[in-house]
């Protein structure tokens, strides 16, 4: 791999790696968010700023504003990352074995045992999936995501303009081209 192909692929890994303790975050300030809010105005954000809006006041400046914010933030990078896992899933050649290696490895609610269970539960979804093909499958699906994520980089992308635009001019076999 090429540098900028290994940025991507690092920081693709590392933004996987860290996929629950975001979620778990998130529910976290969540939940904390509407247990205040409950307790101290007897009512959810989401009922909260739908009667602040009506009345048509403005939050930007609030902390209340501040924190919704940080929280749709989050769940906005989340639905990034579980679309392109989705993208991968479905169109992607190998999506459903990338997709469940993703998902045991990075994306479950829970942490895997580890890759020995994790190739146990695939290979009782896939015939012959073995120890290497997760392996294969896991930088295959981190490089695809990756590319999803931020984008085919020009190495990425040469390769295949070369077969569609090739400089060869075909001869029609009567000498005109």
């Amino acid at each position: 791999m090429k540098k900028d192909e290994k940025l991507i692929f690092h920081n693709t890994q590392l933004l996987l790696e860290h996929y629950r303790d975001v979620v778990w975050s998130l529910e976290v300030s969540v939940f904390q968010a509407n247990t205040n809010f409950q307790s101290e105005f007897g009512s959810t954000i989401e009922e909260f700023l739908e009667l602040s809006y009506e009345a048509g006041l403005d939050l930007p400046s609030s902390d209340v504003a501040a924190r919704i914010r940080s929280i749709n933030k989050s769940r906005n990078m989340l639905r990034i990352i579980d679309s392109a896992v989705a993208l991968l899933r479905e169109k992607y050649r190998n999506g459903e074995e990338c997709y469940w290696v993703l998902y045991y490895t990075y994306l479950s609610p829970q942490e895997i045992g580890g890759v020995d269970e994790i190739v146990e539960r695939i290979s009782n979804m896939f015939q012959d999936f073995s120890r290497s093909t997760y392996y294969r499958r896991k930088n295959e699906s981190i490089k695809r995501m990756g590319d999803l994520l931020w984008g085919f980089t020009t190495n990425t992308c040469d390769p295949a303009l070369e077969l569609l635009y090739t400089d060869k001019i075909l001869d029609d076999g009567d000498g005109e081209k």
